[in-house]
């Protein structure tokens, strides 16, 4: 089924009001929202001048502070954090984490370069010098937003929530958060679950693993490296590493979204404009026009895609330069003391929001996320309210943790790291308790379910005499409750299905299993309707994909499925020149375009598979429940009579069962909706006899196929 594109979240940036750049220069996480990706970077207040480090011990020079930065920090999460709360009109304020990952790659790479204006007469830190202060000013807030969050899970959530979190968990403070939501947002079948209350951590992996890359890149130059030599290679490395980066982002946008939001590879390219302005920073000289049509231009082109983008908009891609490169515009500009932009951003609240940023953005997404777990999706004000609210927190966070950690602590770089492991250590024990918890409480996954006898025919769901006890599958397994050959349901970038075969695969006859995932779900009972009759079951399945000829668009991709088109197109002409089948058995979800274009869609696909002589079966589709079941029925205490869903919004028409297109084209039609919403009633239930329907928001347990598979035998073909 069609999933929602990969929400984006905006991390804030860390933040301090008149720290050094050496100290101030640090990242912030972002949060993805359902629909859209984004994630500003927390960045420390920055420096424009040189920036000497000394030796560890060594007194500090404090740099020249720059108030417009801390306020554009500001500008960047008060965007995020309204995007985050559904304001209207701000559809676009994920375009935040990209402003945040620009100021931290202006920051750090000042830093590292002892310059942030293009010179290198500064000395640069040592690696375990710059990693340990990056630790201790990031790491220790990340782990006390992290600890309570996972205590607030183990409270409030239901146990299959409290899993994904503990796992998420791990991974936030294992700084690969990032990595782990690419891999959940390109899974098609697990792409539209809720969000994470720690998805937003994903930026922050990007931004230490940035940190670590350009530590590493910058500080090797500076030893073999010096004078204009250095400063030519270095500016040579920071743009054929943007250029590159900035490709693949290009490129990836385009086929495969998740990767190209969430990757650092994807994102480098925006930490690398913010060097090149840290770089180039004299470029503009010291005043007069030039200076304020730069920056009041950058700020426009910052504040533009806050009102003009929206979770159609195909991001980061192109959609990003404007963001990006105003952000450096802006940085370029510099402050001044003219009624220009740095002045503008340099005025009070904009600049108290920056100082906030990095703990409020840590804070409003986990207070957001859990809320609306708990008490079902919230009206904008409501959550607007909460964002306002985890400013309490995140004022707390900044007088207790960072502050005192940055300003009172001792700068030697054992120290440093010695905070920057507690805080990683920390929250991996809060998150392997969590998840100790949960599955205590939901027990473990155990062996695959061994599905209960189904009926052939008849209301009931079961065979005569057959009773289930408890559920089935167990909370603990439905989720992974897939039926077998997970490989034929080919990736979203795929357009040709391979030769994936069950039963008795050398059988000159054979059933073919043709279309999305909602036709995969079946795979089970094809298996056993195969194997029944000595037959091969092969299986052409695309995940989102219609086998009415239709175009869709493809959320998780963010653009028009084009595979989709190709896969559909080569798979009929596969069908057409080779071997007729001795059925070919269709199914799919009922929910692509409008009702017209379905049976428009349906009439050019029957046309093509009518030309085959084969004959023709369809499945129709199951309802559809729109809640995540098995995360309902844990929250409901696994009551089978819970998380009942509207028969209103279960079914859509159906052209095939109700537009004539079976009779005319001598479709035999098996439906059994019927079946799994019995009654005339206003609901259907997520739990028939004992059965757990539902292993998501609309595909059904393998369990289930495997019950039917008696039904769908005797519906099919008759007695064997």
């Amino acid at each position: 089924m069609p999933t929602a594109v990969p929400p984006a979240s905006a991390e804030p940036p860390t933040s301090s009001a008149s720290a050094s750049a050496s100290d101030s220069a640090s990242l912030l996480p972002g949060v993805v929202r359902v629909e859209r990706p984004v994630v500003p970077a927390a960045v420390p207040v920055p420096a424009a001048d040189p920036v000497p480090v000394p030796d560890a011990g060594a007194p500090r020079r404090r740099a020249a502070f720059r108030p417009d930065v801390e306020g554009l920090r500001g500008v960047a999460v008060l965007s995020v954090l309204a995007y985050h709360a559904a304001v209207p009109g701000l559809t676009g304020g994920y375009v935040g984490v990209d402003v945040f990952f620009v100021i931290s790659g202006f920051l750090i790479t000042g830093l590292l370069t002892g310059s942030s204006s293009g010179g290198s007469s500064g000395r640069p830190p040592g690696l375990v010098d710059f990693l340990a202060r990056r630790a201790r000013r990031i790491l220790p807030a990340a782990a006390v937003v992290l600890v309570a969050t996972a205590v607030a899970g183990g409270v409030l959530l239901d146990p299959l929530r409290g899993t994904d979190l503990a796992r998420d968990l791990i991974a936030a403070a294992g700084q690969y958060a990032n990595w782990r939501f690419v891999g959940q947002q390109t899974d098609y079948l697990a792409a539209g679950r809720d969000p994470s209350p720690l998805q937003h951590f994903w930026s922050l992996g990007v931004e230490n693993q940035f940190y670590l890359l350009w530590g590493v890149l910058l500080l090797g130059l500076a030893r073999h490296l010096h004078g204009r030599r250095r400063t030519a290679a270095t500016l040579l490395v920071t743009a054929g590493v943007g250029a590159a980066s900035l490709v693949l982002c290009i490129q990836w946008t385009q086929t495969s979204a998740p990767l190209a939001y969430f990757s650092t590879v994807g994102r480098l390219w925006e930490f690398t404009a913010g060097a090149l302005a840290a770089l180039l920073g004299g470029v503009l000289g010291r005043g007069g026009w030039a200076r304020r049509i730069v920056g009041w231009g950058g700020l426009a082109a910052v504040v533009a895609p806050v009102l003009l983008y929206d979770h159609t908009t195909p991001f980061p891609g192109t959609a990003a330069l404007l963001p990006v490169l105003g952000t450096a515009a802006v940085l370029l500009a510099g402050p001044g003391a003219a009624p220009d932009a740095g002045r503008l951003l340099g005025t009070r609240p904009l600049r108290a929001a920056g100082r906030l940023s990095y703990a409020w953005y840590l804070w409003h997404w986990p207070v957001l996320t859990i809320a609306q777990a708990r008490y079902g999706t919230l009206s904008w004000p409501v959550q607007l309210a909460l964002v306002a609210a985890a400013a309490l927190p995140a004022w707390l966070t900044l007088r207790l943790v960072e502050q005192p950690l940055r300003y009172g602590s001792s700068p030697a770089p054992r120290r440093g790291l010695a905070v920057g492991a507690s805080a990683l250590v920390i929250p991996l024990i809060a998150g392997l308790t969590l998840g100790g918890g949960t599955v205590r409480a939901l027990g473990t996954a155990g062996t695959p379910t061994v599905a209960p006898a189904g009926a052939v025919d008849g209301p009931g769901l079961l065979a005569p005499g057959t009773r289930v006890t408890g559920l089935t599958p167990s909370l603990a397994r439905a989720r992974a409750d897939f039926p077998p050959g997970k490989g034929c349901e080919i990736p979203l970038n795929a357009d040709t299905s391979p030769r994936c075969l069950f039963g008795d695969e050398n059988s000159p006859d054979r059933v073919v299993l043709l279309g999305d995932s909602h036709a995969g779900q079946w795979i089970s009972a094809g298996i056993a309707i195969a194997e029944q009759r000595h037959w091969a079951l092969e299986v052409l399945v695309k995940p989102g994909c219609p086998l009415a000829t239709l175009t869709v668009r493809n959320d998780v991709l963010g653009r028009t499925f084009d595979e989709c088109d190709r896969w559909r197109e080569n798979t009929l002409t596969r069908l057409a020149t080779g071997p007729r089948p001795r059925l070919i058995l269709m199914a799919g979800l009922n929910r692509y375009g409008s009702q017209d274009e379905r049976a428009r869609g349906w009439t050019r696909t029957l046309d093509r598979l009518a030309a085959t002589g084969a004959p023709l079966a369809y499945l129709g589709d199951t309802p559809m429940a729109g809640k995540d079941v098995p995360t309902c029925l844990a929250a409901s205490d696994g009551r089978s009579d819970a998380c009942f869903f509207p028969r209103a919004t279960a079914f859509e028409p159906d052209p095939m069962l109700d537009g004539g297109l079976a009779a005319r084209y001598g479709v035999r039609v098996v439906d059994v909706g019927p079946l799994l919403c019995p009654g005339s009633g206003p609901d259907c239930p997520a739990v028939l006899e004992g059965v757990v329907l539902y292993r998501d928001t609309g595909h059904i347990t393998d369990t289930l196929a495997r019950v039917l598979a008696p039904r769908l035998d005797r519906a099919l073909l008759g007695p064997a």
